[in-house]
């Protein structure tokens, strides 16, 4: 029984590792600008206990929060053509946060 219970949860505990590492989570839309999508997000990060360092250019904001268990988890957030900006989200889960969106994922959510 105990072999039967090892073969179906290692599957599940690998399909995190499973996506390749420059794919993102998650893609979304929002009628801000890089800047007002950043100035948005940051706060609710810190106000999380999360620890987010900031880095810009011309075109893109890139918001990286660090992990002690994987992978750093990123927020990219580049301005469209047609106005508004684009939001790449780069996060690894754990197997019990793949079912309810995590902290990191709320706050990019809230903010479009």
């Amino acid at each position: 029984m105990k072999t039967l219970i090892r073969l179906a949860v290692v599957p599940l505990l690998l399909a995190g590792c499973a996506s390749a590492p420059n794919d993102p989570t998650l893609t979304l839309q929002t009628h801000k600008t890089p800047a007002q999508y950043a100035d948005c997000v940051v706060p609710k990060l810190q106000g999380s206990a999360l620890a987010p360092t900031v880095s810009q250019t011309q075109r893109s904001y890139r918001i990286v929060v660090p992990s002690k268990v994987s992978a750093d988890n990123v927020l990219e957030a580049y301005k469209a053509p047609n106005g508004g900006g684009k939001v790449f989200l780069y996060e690894r889960h754990l197997l019990a946060s793949n079912f309810i969106p995590s902290s990191f994922e709320r706050a990019a959510q809230e903010c479009l």
